[in-house]
């Protein structure tokens, strides 16, 4: 089968980091993002920077969307729709909801193109190393179809079974990672008031039945003073929307997810849209008036890991 030519669409943060992983690879790449000031990341000779949605359609067999919302995912597939037809593959990789993503799975699949959802997971860190975490559902086919692709963005590939899983999943462990966020920022203020080293407490955590992949990364950039981890509060709001209309669809009790959602829509009130995510601490150190801060901490999260295979879960 001839090189798949492939067309990207969404380049922010984490999107233009997966982009420049198939750019390295030789591969010969149409993107596409509303803010084409975002074009200036890409130099290469085997990038062509699109001016309309159409020209990814006509020029491309495999099309990614990485995009911050389900109504920007909505807009996209729409303006393609027309365009699409059996030669097509669409992979999408934004944190989405679930029912959009079967709805507009459903209208793909009558123009005869193939679709995968493939949202990723493991922070921008690793979008950019190619390490990054991919759980994919959809036909075998079409994942079978994708997975070379798959396998030079991320390394643990997860196949989740029909469309709508990977979307419900992607969700879940977000929602997981927000709960770790708001217990670690009490327990570095506990810990503070105790007058315990704060290294001391992330290493303490980290070798512990406590730790999570969210204190081994987010909570070096907080100690840090930077909190900057790529992600920011107007998503993870998003996400915990997303969750709480999920465990809805089945009346599913979720107490905890309440009370995260009322605190991140007050940090969101008052930090701002656009603010980290993991700047939702900065509410807890100013109720104890202190910072939380360590020596020989990151400002950024950087993956040290040489690119690792991509594996089939």
């Amino acid at each position: 089968m001839n090189k798949e030519v492939i067309g990207f669409i969404g380049l922010g943060n984490v999107g233009s980091n997966l982009a420049k992983n198939l750019i390295r690879n030789n591969h010969t790449l149409y993107v596409f993002d509303k803010n084409k000031k975002t074009y200036s990341k890409f130099k290469k000779r085997n990038v062509h920077k699109c001016k309309t949605l159409i020209e990814i359609a006509n020029n491309c067999s495999l099309i990614i969307t990485c995009l911050p919302s389900p109504n920007s995912v909505n807009k996209v597939v729409s303006t393609l729709l027309n365009k699409i037809d059996k030669r097509h593959l669409w992979i999408e990789m934004s944190t989405t909801d679930k029912t959009e993503m079967i709805r507009l799975s459903k209208l793909i699949k009558k123009k005869g193109a193939g679709v995968l959802e493939s949202p990723i997971t493991g922070g921008e860190h690793r979008a950019k190393s190619g390490n990054i975490s991919i759980l994919s559902a959809g036909s075998k086919k079409n994942f079978n179809r994708a997975f070379p692709i798959l396998s030079l963005l991320g390394h643990q590939i997860l196949y989740c079974g029909k469309i709508g899983n990977a979307s419900i999943l992607k969700i879940i462990t977000n929602y997981l990672a927000s709960l770790h966020l708001i217990g670690i920022g009490e327990s570095l203020a506990v810990a503070k008031k105790h007058d315990i080293n704060l290294g001391l407490t992330y290493n303490a955590i980290k070798i512990s039945s406590g730790n999570s992949f969210v204190n081994e990364t987010e909570t070096k950039v907080i100690l840090s003073g930077s909190y900057d981890v790529g992600f920011t509060m107007d998503l993870v709001n998003k996400d915990l929307s997303l969750f709480k209309k999920l465990s809805k669809e089945y009346s599913v009790p979720i107490k905890l997810g309440d009370l995260i959602n009322k605190i991140f829509k007050n940090g969101m009130k008052k930090l701002g849209r656009r603010s980290f995510s993991t700047s939702i601490v900065k509410l807890i150190e100013n109720d104890i008036k202190t910072k939380f801060r360590a020596s020989n901490f990151p400002k950024k999260l950087i993956d040290t890991n040489s690119k690792q295979k991509g594996i089939k879960l």
